[in-house]
Formats: C-alpha cells, sequence, structure tokens
C-alpha cells in the first residue's frame, strides 16, 4: 500500500511538471525510477494513464480521473502534516491526565486551574485511578504517582516533582484508648492499616531522628486498602493508625483530627513523579503543563523535612 500511494505522489509530480525528467529533478531520483514507478501503477491498475511521444506527455481519460485522486490523496496528507505541527507545537488537542482520586482533587486540578483556564484549545481528561497504571496502554499523557522507590521503567519518563515524608497517624480516640505507642515494635500490638499500593506494605523500616537508629518490622495485617483515602477514613474513624503522605493528612494534623504516631522515627519518604511516554519531542502542551505542574509542588511542604527532588 505504501508503495502504491508514493507511486501516486510520483505520477502527479509527473503531471505537474510535464515530464519524467521534470519529476526526477524535484524528487531527487533518476528518471528510470520515475518511469518505473508510473509503469508499475499502469500494471497494476490495468490501465493506460499517460500517452508518451518524443515531445510530450497527455493524459489519458483515465489518467486525468486518476490525477485528480490523486491530488486529493496529496492535499490531504498536506493537511494531515499541518495537523500533526499544530498538536505538537500548539497548546491544543488533548491532554490526559491520571492520578489517585485523592491527589488529582486536592493538588492537580488546584495546580492546572489557573493554566487551563488560559489555554482554551486543550480537551483535558482527568482520569482517577488507586494506584499507578502502565502509560504503555496509549489512554494517558501524563500520569502521576507517588511511590517510595525509584522508577527504573526504561520505556517512560520519569520526572520527579518532589518528596512527601510517610508518617504514621490515628485519631485521638484511638490513642486514647489503647496501650502506648513509644516504640516501633509496640506496633506489633495494635491495628494498622495496609495501603497494597505501595510496594512492600507491611514492611516498615524506620530511622530515629536523633540517634540515627534502623528498626526493619514486617507486620502482619488484617486491614488492607488500595485507597489512601480510605485508609485516612479509617483512622478518621479511630478504627486503626495508617502509614500516609504528609500532603493527604496534613490538614488534619493541622485541626487536630489526626496526630502522628511515633513522631520521632521517620519512615522513607515517598516521591512523587510525573511519568510520561518515552518519545524525542514532547508535544509542547505535555511539556507546558509538567512546567506548571513542577511549579506548584515545589512550593508545597511535604513534612517535617522537606526535600525537594532533584
Amino acid at each position: 500500500m505504501l508503495d502504491q500511494l508514493r507511486a501516486m505522489g510520483v505520477f502527479a509530480c509527473v503531471v505537474e511538471k510535464n515530464s519524467f525528467s521534470g519529476a526526477a529533478r524535484e524528487l531527487g531520483i533518476t528518471t528510470s525510477a520515475v518511469s518505473q514507478q508510473v509503469r508499475s501503477l499502469e500494471q497494476d491498475m490495468e490501465v493506460v494513464l499517460l500517452n508518451r511521444s518524443t515531445r510530450k506527455l497527455s493524459l489519458t481519460e483515465a489518467g486525468q480521473a486518476f490525477f485528480y485522486s490523486c491530488q486529493e490523496m496529496l492535499s490531504a496528507a498536506e493537511r494531515g502534516k499541518v495537523r500533526i505541527n499544530e498538536l505538537r507545537d500548539d497548546l491544543i488537542g488533548e491532554l490526559r491526565i491520571a492520578a489517585t482520586a485523592e491527589l488529582c482533587a486536592m493538588h492537580v486540578i488546584p495546580a492546572l486551574s489557573h493554566w487551563l483556564t488560559a489555554h482554551r484549545g486543550l480537551l483535558v481528561q482527568f482520569e482517577t485511578r488507586d494506584q499507578p497504571a502502565e502509560l504503555l496502554d496509549g489512554r494517558v499523557d501524563i500520569e502521576l504517582c507517588l511511590v517510595d522507590q525509584e522508577i527504573k521503567d526504561s520505556s517512560v519518563q520519569a520526572v520527579p516533582l518532589m518528596q512527601i515524608e510517610q508518617i504514621l497517624v490515628a485519631a485521638p480516640s484511638y490513642i486514647n484508648q489503647t496501650s502506648l505507642i513509644a516504640q516501633p515494635e509496640d506496633l506489633k500490638h495494635h491495628e494498622v492499616v495496609s495501603l497494597s499500593s505501595l510496594q512492600n506494605s507491611q514492611q516498615f523500616r524506620f530511622q530515629h531522628l536523633s540517634t540515627a537508629q534502623k528498626v526493619d518490622l514486617e507486620l502482619n495485617l488484617r486491614l488492607n486498602t488500595n485507597s489512601s483515602l480510605v485508609a485516612q477514613s479509617m483512622c478518621l474513624h479511630g478504627n486503626t493508625i495508617a502509614r500516609m503522605s504528609y500532603l493527604d493528612v496534613q490538614k488534619d494534623l493541622m485541626n487536630g483530627s489526626l496526630v502522628e504516631v511515633l513522631p520521632e522515627w521517620k519512615l522513607p519518604p515517598l516521591t512523587l513523579y510525573a511519568v510520561t511516554s518515552k518519545r524525542e519531542q514532547q508535544p509542547t502542551k505535555i511539556l507546558r503543563c509538567l512546567d506548571t505542574l513542577k511549579q506548584y509542588f515545589s512550593q508545597l511542604n511535604g513534612g517535617r523535612v522537606l526535600q525537594i527532588a532533584s
């Protein structure tokens, strides 16, 4: 099919230049190659397209009709090329962003609100997911994911936006009705919800803030969810302790709905990534969206010890 389309382009050039040699010069190929392309078209369609003589070329009736079709094809190809350039260079077309519902509502929308208003040529689709998904399905342009380890997938480009502390939280009612929690080992006697969207969700690695002492725990947990919003709700109702990102519970800590458990011990931070498909040249709309997200998250406090990812 591609060979035939290429031959149609050669044929149209021959007609426009009114010679095989003129088409050859225009296309940068030999005259014999031009002649062969036209001859192949005629053989494939079993029709004569050009009347050849030593002095001039002329179109047959079939050749005239076919030339119009070739012109339409070339015009459509040119329009397609222009459209591709517009989509690559301008802030128009579709932009698909995926994140958890909590991250999307609390941060992605505020981050992009003014930017979206300024670029009304964009058709934006927000997809909410409980945990990161594959970008390779082709349905997402930017995936925001909060993970506890470096993204090493060579098929994607992962841009770190910020690092966010993980902390243990519980409602004051839970703390007041249960035994003292002074050391990480005390968690073995408490209800702790597992957030399955994290790798090794039942393993906890602590380091003391002042002594640098390290403690590794693996807890046998009966409560499990893949949604930080569900884990947060369980905490607020006094059912459990949860390992949460600081961003998710910042307001609850400030108003006293939740308190930090083991504040003198820290967990490894999470990294918020913006993940895109790897390609030589990203569309401008994706690059500008990433710039806007970077600017927003660079201004946020990610916890007690803030570290902006480089």
